[in-house]
């Protein structure tokens, strides 16, 4: 169900040249409120529903997403930028979130035990949290939506799903899905706009609602956190990263850079889990600085909907200057370009690759997340310097250590305060792994059935 007001609509860009797809009606917080007036009206018989015929839902809603995964894809390349070949790659991802969850759902497990003392028995269950708030960002407008809606509508939770306003188009669409695989009426509620801060501040401060689930920065997400906390809800919180991509001197340099252009070109650099900043053996540090250039250089730059393009545009201007000025500041403190370093002439959101080295402690990049395609690298000597280097920092979502032996990158990756490590691999993700982060980088895990808990509450029963 899309619940918007017609009083006012907002624009959807293309960011390859900044003309207007589509426009949208912007919500309110009243529609915010009426979202959640038809999740509850859906709650008791959504909750009620045996989890094979929620899971059976899902699995429907697999088997569409699969089928229409050319029409995601191509709205995924409109509104967000990405080549089409990556946007397939996308909807593909997104549909396995809708296929685990589906089987996850029969998967709810309770406990009995005897208590201590063996006077009593105890019965451990599982509910659904309730109504639950979803909000997702605009690099993933597919994945980051089956993402959450998978393991809600799997708990038996009705939902209220508030997409990014730069890319409300592929969630329209697959809501729109969601009904088509016989989801009820009113337990997905899709509000769009482009004044999401009153939207949310309804939504949480309304009693119903018993769950927030939220993919962005981690400035937004301390703000959403205090609204949570008046009422105590319960929230997930997917945020910011910087990751390190640690190189030792043992590394296979062909494996380091073909993952080294994994970790940090998927999605164009737009991704939270994007290799942030490269920490590189001083003995290898210049083969692998000229390989990675070599391999970023040679990336196509174009719309994504062109043949052969490997980098499309940044969502909007605000991130391409964003992404100048972390450039800027790490040449001033003594950074050499090593390829790309300027923006591109023409329409559209351009940014091309760009390999810095020599780059300094203090660069603001090394303390901000890019979001764009742009590879610092920094050198260390000892693995320890390595370790504290990879740990300076207020984030801790996701590490990369690249090394031939694979005790040694075990070893690293446990010291590194992270809350996952790829070893020798520059992607992470997949829905059947506990997705999230330590430190300022979030609470809980998407993904995996830790996914599905974060839906459901524990019920204990104590009986004779």
């Amino acid at each position: 169900m899309l619940i918007a007001t017609e009083r006012r609509r907002f624009p959807v860009l293309d960011p390859s040249d900044g003309s207007v797809i589509d426009s949208l009606g912007s919500a309110t917080a009243d529609d915010g409120i009426a979202a959640v007036d038809a999740a509850e009206r859906a709650a008791p018989g959504w909750a009620a529903r045996p989890p094979r015929e929620r899971a059976e839902t899902l699995r429907a809603a697999f088997e569409l997403l699969t089928e229409k995964r050319e029409a995601i894809a191509k709205s995924i390349v409109r509104e967000m930028g990405k080549p089409l070949a990556e946007a397939r790659g996308e909807a593909a991802y997104a549909a396995e979130f809708l296929r685990w969850f589906s089987e996850e759902a029969v998967r709810i497990d309770g406990d009995y035990g005897v208590a201590p003392s063996g006077a009593n028995r105890m019965l451990v269950g599982h509910a659904p949290v309730g109504i639950s708030l979803l909000i997702t960002p605009w690099n993933f407008p597919a994945a980051m939506a089956t993402r959450k809606l998978g393991p809600a509508l799997a708990a038996g939770c009705t939902v209220v799903l508030k997409p990014a306003e730069e890319t409300p188009l592929t969630a329209v669409l697959i809501g729109e899905l969601l009904l088509e695989a016989g989801v009820p009426e009113g337990v997905v509620n899709v509000v769009c706009t482009d004044e999401p801060a009153p939207l949310a501040e309804a939504i949480l401060a309304d009693p119903r609602v018993r769950k927030l689930s939220f993919t962005g920065s981690t400035a937004v997400g301390r703000r959403l956190l205090e609204l949570c906390a008046p009422r105590v809800i319960s929230a997930s919180l997917e945020l910011g990263g910087n990751a390190p991509f640690i190189v030792l001197e043992d590394a296979d340099l062909d494996v380091a850079v073909r993952e080294a252009m994994a970790a940090k070109m998927r999605n164009g650099g737009e991704a939270c889990t994007a290799a942030n900043r490269f920490l590189v053996h001083e003995s290898v540090a210049e083969p692998f600085t000229a390989a990675l250039t070599e391999a970023m250089a040679a990336v196509r730059v174009g719309p994504g909907f062109e043949e052969g393009v490997g980098l499309g545009p940044l969502i909007n201007e605000d991130a391409r200057e964003k992404v100048e000025r972390l450039v800027a500041d790490a040449v001033d403190r003594g950074a050499r370009v090593r390829t790309g370093g300027e923006r591109l002439p023409g329409p559209g959101y351009f940014y091309p690759p760009t390999v810095l080295d020599n780059v300094q402690p203090g660069s603001a990049m090394l303390q901000e997340e890019v979001f764009g395609p742009v590879a610092p690298v920094m050198t260390f000597a000892t693995e320890a310097e390595a370790i504290e280097l990879a740990n300076d920092t207020e984030y801790g979502l996701v590490a990369f250590v690249m090394s031939r032996s694979l005790r040694r990158a075990m070893a690293v990756g446990e010291a590194i305060e992270t809350g996952m490590v790829g070893l020798n691999r520059g992607i992470v993700s997949d829905p059947a792994a506990p997705f999230g982060g330590a430190k300022q980088s979030g609470l809980g895990r998407e993904g995996g059935d830790y996914g599905l808990y974060e839906f459901l509450e524990p019920k204990y029963f104590a009986f004779d």
